[in-house]
């Protein structure tokens, strides 16, 4: 597995002053491989604790009040010595220590270029929960998401055909549009859990695919009845069941009558709150009226909720493998949620992206995104295949004297007076296709 985040822990550990660093994210998305991948590749060594395994681990941290004492015990622990500038220091689910989390505090003041890297499931909830105290200022974060369709093509071995993407030749991206829209599909029905794009490499058999993608639905579930107060379980359990029949209607609007016909919004707020504090489920909402900055016009009460991956997805969903097959067919499937979430997905990889979508005030014109790029407002239209007529998008784009949009389908690579037809498997580098003509 190749992943493009240990590109930016480089960075971060090449800096000449660092903090600790919180490695975020979802549950399953890699953490865990990521740190320790990081550490046998820029380390001369590395200490693992995982809060979860060591009672050890959490009485060093209790017991524990000096700089002396605390590496002194990690070394005894870990049997590794501690050196700063070629050892990293991995604590792994930290939300079960909070002394080990008020510790990221300690190292920053007390202990600086020594290279320390901590993660939790569901870190942000438990922090809530428990009330615990959280080192403010004292830290540096990064985001992992589900692996993008490049890093799917770099476990696939496709890294020749991935570096045509990333170099924009759009006369050979064209030329493997065949290729790349069947790796696409897979990925599609795949997703980008790590566990789950291993599988697929291995075997690509679609069927064990499912059942590694269930249990982890199954995972998050469990999930609920652990971190969340006993009269909300039900309530985010019902959101979270919702989600397909949400992104399957025409209006991808979130309709809280779709989770509970009695359903009333001050009644699942925090239940909702819960499933986007955990990262699987993200909110891109409406702005009333597309001008800048879009932040000002953002309605926080009207908003579309897409998933954390797209297998996952299609898993929750009921697709099977056979959809892969026919056509463009799991293109049609929930009238384009499929390649809608991608979107988001990939976008959402972007952490200088903030995503919106517009809607006129009786819902009879929609533009999927929209995104502000310095002093431009982009429209970004999503196709599921090559059909790519929409009255809606050159309506918006003439009215509001859009410059530059974003059209993106399966129709071949084109830029022509400021409509940048993308490719769906070549949005990942949207920011530098605009980039490279705009900036």
């Amino acid at each position: 597995m190749e992943r493009s985040i240990l590109r930016k822990l480089e960075d971060w550990k090449n800096k000449n002053n660092f903090k600790p660093l919180i490695l975020q994210g979802a549950r399953q998305v890699g953490k865990t491989w990521v740190m320790k991948e990081f550490g046998r590749r820029c380390f001369d060594n590395f200490l693992y604790l995982s809060f979860n395994d060591s009672i050890e681990a959490k009485i060093l941290f209790e017991q524990t009040y000096n700089t002396e004492n605390l590496l002194l015990g990690l070394e005894t622990l870990c049997k590794e010595k501690i050196t700063k500038g070629k050892t990293l220091i991995i604590l792994d689910e930290i939300q079960e220590c909070e002394r080990a989390l008020g510790s990221l505090k300690f190292f920053n003041e007390n202990i600086k270029g020594l290279h320390v890297m901590a993660a939790g499931s569901l870190l942000g909830v438990a922090v809530r929960k428990r009330n615990m105290s959280f080192p403010v200022g004292q830290v540096e974060f990064l985001n992992l998401k589900p692996m993008s369709f490049i890093e799917f093509l770099w476990a696939n071995g496709e890294n020749q055909l991935a570096d045509v993407l990333k170099k924009r030749n759009y006369g050979l991206v064209n030329a493997f549009a065949e290729k790349l829209t069947s790796l696409f599909k897979q990925y599609l029905f795949v997703g980008g859990m790590p566990e789950a794009v291993a599988e697929f490499v291995s075997k690509h058999d679609f069927d064990n695919v499912q059942k590694i993608q269930t249990q982890i639905l199954t995972g998050y579930r469990n999930d609920f009845s652990k971190y969340i107060e006993s009269f909300n379980i039900t309530k985010v359990g019902q959101i979270f069941d919702s989600i397909p029949y949400q992104l399957s209607k025409e209006n991808k609007k979130f309709s809280y009558k779709l989770v509970k016909s009695t359903a009333r919004a001050r009644e699942y707020e925090s239940a909702l709150e819960w499933l986007c504090l955990c990262g699987l489920v993200k909110k891109v909402c409406r702005v009333s009226v597309p001008k800048l900055p879009l932040k000002a016009y953002e309605d926080n009460s009207v908003f579309k909720l897409f998933f954390i991956d797209c297998g996952l997805l299609c898993r929750m969903s009921g697709l099977d493998s056979l959809s892969l097959m026919q056509g463009n067919r799991i293109f049609e499937e929930f009238k384009g949620a499929l390649a809608e979430q991608f979107i988001f997905q990939t976008l959402s990889l972007h952490d200088e992206i903030s995503l919106f979508y517009w809607t006129n005030d009786n819902s009879t014109m929609e533009i999927d995104f929209l995104m502000q790029k310095k002093n431009l407002i982009i429209p970004i239209e999503v196709k599921s295949s090559t059909n790519v007529k929409s009255r809606s998008f050159f309506n918006f784009c003439e009215k509001y004297s859009c410059d530059v949009k974003v059209r993106t389908s399966l129709m071949p690579s084109e830029i022509r007076d400021g409509l940048y037809n993308i490719p769906l498997y070549m949005m990942e580098y949207i920011d530098e296709i605009l980039n490279a003509d705009l900036f």
